[in-house]
This record gives C-alpha cells, sequence and structure tokens, in this order.
C-alpha cells in the first residue's frame, strides 16, 4: 500500500500544484497520472518515491507506505549513461533473480557487454532502467512516462508487461492507446482558471470510460452555466426597464406632491433590493468549464494539386556516418498525402526525414515547416514565445500570435518567458503555431505528438487531419497513424514497405 495525505505542493516562485491530496494505492491496482505538461505530474511522483525535491519546491502532508517502492525515471541519468549495465545496476542489488528477469522484461541482449548504455536504443535503454528498478523485487512500481522513445514493438510489449504484473503501478504516459489498454483508474492533475487553481480527480474506471464522462459533465456543466448566464441577463434587463421607469418617474413628479414623490421613492428603494437580490444569484451560478487542454486553432484552407509531385525519391543507401541503416529506399508522394514512417528505433527513420527536408527546402515552388524531435534544432530557447512567432515589424501580427498563444492556454507571464521556462508540451505547441502561421505547403514531422497530454492529442490529431496539405511524418503515435495518416511504411534495412 502507498498512501498519500493532505499533500499540498508549491513550487519555489509560490504557485501551487497540488492541494490536500489524500489517496490510497493498494497491491495490484494500475493508475494512470494524467495532466498538462508542467502540472506536477513528475513532482507528485517523485515525492511518492521518497526523492528530494527540496532544491524546486516545497510541500507539506505525507506519504506512507508498508510496500518496498521502486521508482522508474523518466530517462537514465547523462552520468549513467556512459556505464556499462552492470556497472549501472550496482553492486547491492539482490541478483538471485536477475535471470529470471531477463526473461521477463525480454531483454535480447547480453547485460555483461561493456559497451556504455548510451549506445543502446531507447526501447532498450527503458528496459535496463526497468532491471535496476525490478531487482529488488518491489510491491509498487512509480513510472514516468516509460513509453517515450518506444518503437511500436516495443509499446506493445510494455502494455503487456503494465497489465500482467502483481505489482501496485502508477504511470505516467501519453500514449493514449497505452492508457486505454491499461489503466484501471486515472488521477488527473489539472490547472485551472489561467493556472490560478489546482485540482486533482481520481476515478476508479478506465481512461476511455473517464474521458467520455468528464467530456458529458463538461457539457452538461457549460450548458447549465449558458442557461443560468442567459436567464441572469433576462433579468437584469427587465430590472433595468423598471429602474429606469421608476427614476424617470422620480425625475418628472411634482414638488406639489409629496405624498408621491414618498412612494416613489420607497419603490425605488425596493428597486434597488431587487438587483442585490438578483446579484446574489450570480454566486450561484456555475462557472464555464474550460479545460486546460483546449486548443482554438487551426490551418488555414491551401490550395494545394492533388496530383502535385512533392518528392519523388530514390536512396541507394541512407547512412548516418559510417553506417549503413537501409538500402534502396524508394517514396513518392503526391499533394495531400499524409504519410507516416515507422519502423524499430535505431533504424534511421529520423534521419530518412531530415534527408527529405533537405531536398524539399531546395524547392522554389514549396513552403516547408519542420518539427524535429529535439526542439532546439529549430528553436531559440533565450526568446519568449512571442519573439520567436512575431518577426518584429508588424504590430497587428503580435496581437495575433498573442492572441493564437491565449487560445493553446498560455499565461500572459508565460507568452513573455524564455522557451527555455516552459515544459516541452507548450515548446510543442509552440512550434505547431509557428507552422500554421508560416502556411506550408508540407509539413516534416518527426515524432509530433511525443510530448502532448493525452488529452490534448485528440485535439492536435484533428488540427493535422484537417490541414489540407501534405504532411510527412515519423511516428509510433497508434492514434496518431489512424486518425491523421492515410499511408503507412515501415523502413527496414532493405528499404520502405508500403503497409496502408
Amino acid at each position: 500500500m502507498l498512501k498519500t495525505d493532505n499533500l499540498t505542493i508549491y513550487t519555489n516562485k509560490g504557485r501551487k500544484l497540488l492541494d490536500g491530496f489524500s489517496f490510497v494505492l493498494n497491491e495490484h491496482d494500475k493508475v494512470a497520472l494524467i495532466g498538462e505538461e508542467g502540472n506536477g505530474k513528475s513532482t507528485l511522483l517523485k515525492i511518492m518515491a521518497g526523492i528530494d525535491v527540496s532544491s524546486y519546491l516545497t510541500y507539506t502532508g505525507k506519504v506512507y507506505t508498508d510496500s518496498l517502492v521502486s521508482y522508474l525515471p523518466q530517462q537514465i541519468n547523462d552520468e549513467d549513461l556512459d556505464k556499462d549495465i552492470m556497472s549501472y545496476l550496482g553492486e547491492e542489488i539482490d541478483y538471485s533473480n536477475l535471470y529470471d528477469l531477463i526473461d521477463e522484461l525480454s531483454i535480447g541482449f547480453d547485460v555483461y557487454d561493456h559497451k556504455p548504455i548510451k549506445n543502446y536504443s531507447g526501447g532498450e535503454r527503458v528496459k535496463i532502467a526497468l532491471l535496476k528498478a525490478l531487482i529488488n523485487e518491489p510491491d509498487i512500481l512509480l513510472m514516468d512516462e516509460p513509453s517515450n522513445d518506444l518503437d511500436l514493438k516495443s509499446l506493445i510489449w510494455l502494455e503487456e508487461f503494465i497489465k500482467n504484473s502483481d505489482m501496485g503501478i502508477i504511470f505516467i504516459s501519453h500514449d493514449e492507446t497505452l492508457l486505454k489498454n491499461c489503466a484501471e483508474g486515472i488521477l488527473h492533475l489539472e490547472q485551472l482558471k489561467r493556472k490560478s487553481e489546482s485540482h486533482i480527480t481520481y476515478a476508479g474506471i478506465g481512461y476511455e470510460e473517464y474521458v467520455n464522462k468528464r467530456n458529458l459533465f463538461i457539457e452538461r456543466n457549460n450548458m447549465i452555466a449558458s442557461k443560468q448566464k442567459s436567464e441572469l441577463n433576462k433579468q437584469l434587463e427587465r430590472w433595468r426597464r423598471v429602474y429606469q421607469k421608476v427614476d424617470n418617474d422620480q425625475k418628472k413628479i411634482s414638488r406639489g406632491d409629496p405624498h408621491g414623490a414618498a412612494m416613489l421613492k420607497r419603490k425605488m428603494h425596493a428597486v434597488k433590493s431587487q438587483q442585490k437580490n438578483i446579484e446574489r444569484k450570480r454566486e450561484d451560478m456555475l462557472d464555464k468549464y474550460e479545460p486546460e487542454e483546449a486548443i482554438d486553432i487551426f490551418f488555414e484552407p491551401l490550395r494545394v494539386n492533388p496530383g502535385k509531385v512533392i518528392l519523388d525519391l530514390y536512396l541507394e543507401e541512407l547512412r548516418n556516418g559510417d553506417k549503413v541503416l537501409s538500402r534502396n529506399i524508394k517514396l513518392y508522394v503526391q499533394g495531400k498525402d499524409k504519410v507516416c514512417i515507422i519502423g524499430e528505433n535505431g533504424k534511421g527513420k529520423s534521419t530518412l526525414i531530415r534527408r527529405i527536408l533537405e531536398l524539399l527546402k531546395e524547392r522554389e515552388d514549396l513552403s516547408v515547416g519542420y518539427m524535429p524531435q529535439n526542439y532546439d534544432e529549430v528553436m531559440d530557447y533565450d526568446l519568449s514565445p512571442v519573439e520567436f512567432l512575431w518577426d518584429g515589424r508588424d504590430i497587428s501580427q503580435r496581437a495575433k500570435v498573442q492572441s493564437h498563444l491565449g487560445a493553446l492556454r498560455f499565461t500572459t507571464e508565460e507568452m513573455d518567458h524564455k522557451i527555455s521556462d516552459l515544459s516541452e508540451g507548450q515548446k510543442c505547441k509552440i512550434l505547431l503555431l509557428k507552422l500554421i502561421l508560416d502556411k506550408n505547403d508540407v509539413l516534416i514531422l518527426d515524432e509530433p505528438t511525443r510530448n502532448l497530454s493525452p488529452l490534448s492529442g485528440p485535439l492536435i490529431r484533428k488540427i493535422l487531419s484537417d490541414y489540407e496539405g501534405c504532411i510527412i511524418s515519423v511516428s509510433h503515435d497508434r492514434m496518431f497513424i489512424d486518425e491523421v495518416c492515410n499511408r503507412v511504411l515501415e523502413l527496414a534495412e532493405t528499404g520502405l514497405k508500403e503497409l496502408l
């Protein structure tokens, strides 16, 4: 069992991330922790794991456990990446179950190999970190985004691992398919009212049911709030008409009618009391619920010829330095194709679309936008979002940029922060906005949804699905592949194979 009691968390800048949170994780529970980037999900997980977070926040309340708790970080620390696997595992671990774990985790590489961990793929690193987290046989496992950097094959393996585990598990993930298939309970951490109010919800149901019930709640709440507001406005309008009539009557009455003046004075007093009663109703009205993941931006219509040849590529070899990654690559793309390239990690997918980007950038008849996995390839982190998106000349364009950022739920303060201070999900949204403002004919996207919360994901996919230009992408996001792409190709050593 793992229990939090009245946990309240503040950042060192004074923002409240959590307020009086109490929760119990029991044996065998599989709970997903969701929410927008920057809301404190990783911080909460670290506090539950007993990790010191005092350098960047303070908290009150307690965490209790009578179980052995283990923690899987988002990434292996940089200083550990130069170690080999056995050095990383350390000397104080229980090796009695090492071979059973190697089999359970389907580790298909030699753990006694002396090569550094940095030379392993993303999926292999997750398994190495899991090996360290599980080797002392914990009762509870806390996993911070284990699905990041996994290819499709590894994601399916991770699903089976979570579902079949006897441990109590809390996991953070952006992968909606993983959430739908594995979560038996949902912890949803939110920052509402322009990030001025923290809120956390626990629901002992699956992810899909939670999203459906939440959407229904938001729809009903906002319908009632709109109806209440409309009715209040009607009452105020009726009151104004009565007030104006009494006020006019008071102005017109003659001094020779003191009795009538007194009656009007009493009537005005009653009218003003009625106003106070109407205004008091405002306190009991429902507020319109504005989900923090709400996004109100879209690509403007494009005139792209569906038959226009975007790419007619043949590569005899795809290389990364001296290493040949693939051979005989052929790819033909037309005007409104939405292409996704899949394949195992390390096979050269990102290398291939960078090569495609170089070729398309040479075309004078195309405007090409690019979103890499590592955003610092195309973003200056010392700039603010407004500075990055605005050309510094047209003031009306600055106002448009600020309006769009507001539609993406950026606060005024965040618009003027350095990009380096923002979450990865916020950086992703800034880049998406740049693609929209630049009015590109072609988008080259490398894992475009990897840093988006699962609740933002559907909205971004809808925007990309409605985009009228061409998309050439790499993704392991099964929802993105299903909802956005009309062509799926797998990259292997022998080239590209069309799957869909």
